[in-house]
């Protein structure tokens, strides 16, 4: 019986979104990133305990690091579980690096988590957005539009 709940869990889709992000930045650039991982932190993520609140990328010596990224400790872990908030690498081209770095340097900008997933391979992947804060016009504007999307599909459905 375990077992089966463990292959259930394998064979779900892993999709954790940052719904905050969506809400608060206005979204420039998108990017897909690796995360260098412990082996109890890709077990937490396969148990989808994550959230990405108040999480940012910043860098440090040309590379590019998460913060405040919370995977929950792993249940059966032993005293070699991970820290539960601790900066974790994110890997890109060294291109696409600079490219972000030079970016970042414009006034206004920042890097935030959009999305954290499982690949087909079974690897992490992080989907990351230069982006730009919104002002509170503008937070407006998008709950009117979404309000009006959820309208109109709703009498599309009567």
């Amino acid at each position: 019986m375990r077992f089966q709940n463990l292959n259930m869990i394998l064979q779900q889709k892993i999709n954790i979104k940052n719904k905050r992000a969506s809400f608060d930045y206005e979204f420039i650039e998108k990017y897909v990133a690796g995360l260098v991982l412990l082996g109890t932190e890709i077990k937490s993520i396969r148990l989808s305990k994550v959230s990405m609140n108040d999480a940012y990328c910043h860098f440090i010596a040309g590379e590019l690091y998460i913060r405040n990224l919370s995977i929950s400790e792993y249940d059966f872990g032993t005293c070699n579980n991970h820290e539960v908030r601790r900066e974790r690498k994110l890997l890109l081209s060294r291109r696409e690096l600079n490219k972000l770095e030079r970016k970042l340097k414009e006034s206004g900008l920042t890097i935030v988590p959009v999305r954290l997933f499982l690949n087909d391979n079974g690897l992490a992947k992080m989907e990351i957005a230069l982006s730009r804060g919104k002002i509170n016009y503008d937070k407006r504007q998008s709950l009117k539009s979404k309000d009006a999307d959820r309208e109109m599909a709703r009498a599309r459905k009567e």
